[in-house]
């Protein structure tokens, strides 16, 4: 992209009152100076995080061949990155045979996420402390299109084109099993090592003081844009409840078109059971790094809808219902909570 035609950031980057900062040095080990406010409902990245690197992501070079998936975390990202794959590359399985990332997608934002003093730890950094070659774990930004990206960016923080030029395919989750799904992603990685209990990370995520949120906010920015033709929006409960239909719509909406019977090989594919058991999509190689506790489980785990019941207290279940109404008051987006089958 020429320097005349970038785009300055749109906002301000905000540090968070001592006290919150504090509290998140204190419960996510992964953070020692804290997280940033990074747009106009307070969408967080790490303290350490540059408005250089904001405005990198914002002019993101876009090519009408890319295709992205957009989620807040813990949506059936990786899921959905497997299946977007597959159905645009004419299902070869043994193309697939490689990992998921960084072999095959970008995930554009990750030096964004992680404090620079942790993640070095773990990754060299340069003479300026910016994060040095990350393509082992985010892939390579050189590669050429077609490419799959990646982000959990809100829309509002990606390119302002990016819909007019790309396809989107969106995923949005019930925010209950959001919840639980993050918490134990949030154990697992130790550029977030998170210390306390479920209790205390839902009240983190309802206060917005976590990685990577406001979640609620994200779905409705995306779910306001769901008309534009380049957009896909998926629940992850229909793609639970009917993963063949919804195959059939990103099919569509790529531009492809597969029999009843090569449909119903992609879904046993990405059933739960066989993907969680898939070695190119699990991400074992970050236990390998280090970035992994070894205990603290799988990065694929159960992909149920309504695992939230397993964990929630009443209290607990009351104070997010009263977080979900507050926030999707005056929108028409609503939440699939639980479902009699899955997939």
């Amino acid at each position: 992209m020429a320097s005349s035609d970038r785009k300055p950031f749109p906002f301000k980057i905000l540090q968070l009152e001592n006290e919150i900062q504090k509290n998140v040095a204190q419960n996510f080990r992964g953070f020692p100076n804290g997280l940033a406010s990074c747009n106009h409902w307070g969408h967080k990245l790490s303290a350490t995080v540059t408005e250089a690197e904001l405005e990198d992501l914002y002019n993101y070079p876009l090519d009408p061949r890319d295709v992205w998936v957009v989620t807040p975390p813990k949506c059936g990202t990786t899921w959905t990155q497997e299946m977007v794959w597959l159905i645009a590359n004419d299902l070869d399985y043994e193309g697939a045979k490689t990992p998921l990332m960084p072999d095959r997608w970008n995930y554009i934002e990750f030096a964004a996420l992680v404090d620079k003093d942790i993640i070095g730890r773990f990754l060299p950094l340069s003479a300026n402390g910016g994060l040095q070659d990350t393509t082992a774990l985010t892939g390579d930004p050189n590669r050429p299109s077609p490419r799959f990206i990646k982000t959990h960016l809100p829309m509002c923080m990606n390119n302002p084109r990016l819909l007019d030029v790309c396809k989107v395919v969106y995923v949005a989750r019930n925010p209950k099993d959001i919840c639980v799904s993050y918490y134990h992603h949030c154990k697992l990685f130790q550029c977030h090592d998170f210390t306390g209990d479920l209790e205390l990370f839902v009240e983190n995520m309802i206060n917005g003081s976590i990685m990577e949120s406001k979640v609620i906010d994200h779905m409705i920015e995306a779910w306001n844009l769901r008309h534009h033709p380049n957009m896909c929006f998926l629940f992850f409960e229909d793609m639970k409840h009917d993963l063949k239909t919804e195959i059939r719509r990103v099919a569509k909406f790529l531009g492809k078109s597969y029999s009843d019977e090569q449909v119903e090989k992609l879904a046993h594919h990405l059933h739960i059971d066989n993907f969680k058991n898939n070695p190119y999509v699990n991400r074992e190689d970050l236990k390998g790094k280090g970035l992994m506790h070894a205990d603290q489980g799988n990065f694929v785990r159960k992909g149920k809808t309504g695992d939230w019941k397993n964990y929630f207290t009443p209290e607990m279940n009351a104070k997010v219902e009263r977080w979900m109404a507050d926030k999707m008051r005056g929108t028409d987006l609503r939440f699939v909570q639980e479902l009699d089958r899955q997939d």
